[in-house]
């Protein structure tokens, strides 16, 4: 099937690969199903493309590429909502917010998008943890510790 894209235009999708989200996701219910679409020579970040909805469409990336420590409890509500068997049948990816720089850049860790691989039924669930914010800075703890370190270093000399 075809389908129009907010970033590639019209493309040719397998219908296999839809994900359907059936309590479409927060701020947008009536939107259940997306296809995951991978952005040519960069392999950190992909796109959630709706698949009816031609103009709506999310930067995602896995977490744990930016929070190297990501861990949490999904509740079981969800683990049966999306008929999760085991650890392997889940994906897990974060909206991210491109600013105008990257460095500017946020990542939504509080509210995951599972998805179920087996069965292609994913849901975006809200954590109840502090420590993950809807704008988490996309730059790494440590890269920022880096920059920081840098630039205290060459205004110290």
């Amino acid at each position: 099937m075809k389908i129009q894209t907010v970033y590639f235009d019209e493309v040719e999708v397998n219908e296999d690969k839809i994900i359907t989200f059936p309590f479409g996701l927060p701020g947008f219910q009536n939107e259940r199903q997306f296809i995951v679409m991978d952005i040519p020579e960069n392999p950190m970040f992909s796109v959630l493309q709706s698949v009816t909805n031609p103009d709506l469409a999310f930067i995602i990336s896995s977490p744990y590429v930016i929070e190297h420590n990501y861990e949490f409890d999904l509740d079981e509500t969800t683990v049966q909502q999306l008929a999760i068997t085991s650890v392997e049948d889940v994906s897990v990816f974060s909206i991210v917010t491109m600013k105008e720089t990257f460095e500017q850049s946020t990542i939504n860790l509080q509210a995951p998008v599972i998805v179920n691989v087996k069965n292609n039924m994913g849901k975006q669930v809200v954590l109840n943890e502090s420590r993950y914010h809807t704008k988490h800075p996309i730059t790494s703890t440590k890269e920022s510790e880096e920059k920081t370190d840098a630039r205290f270093n060459k205004e110290n000399r």
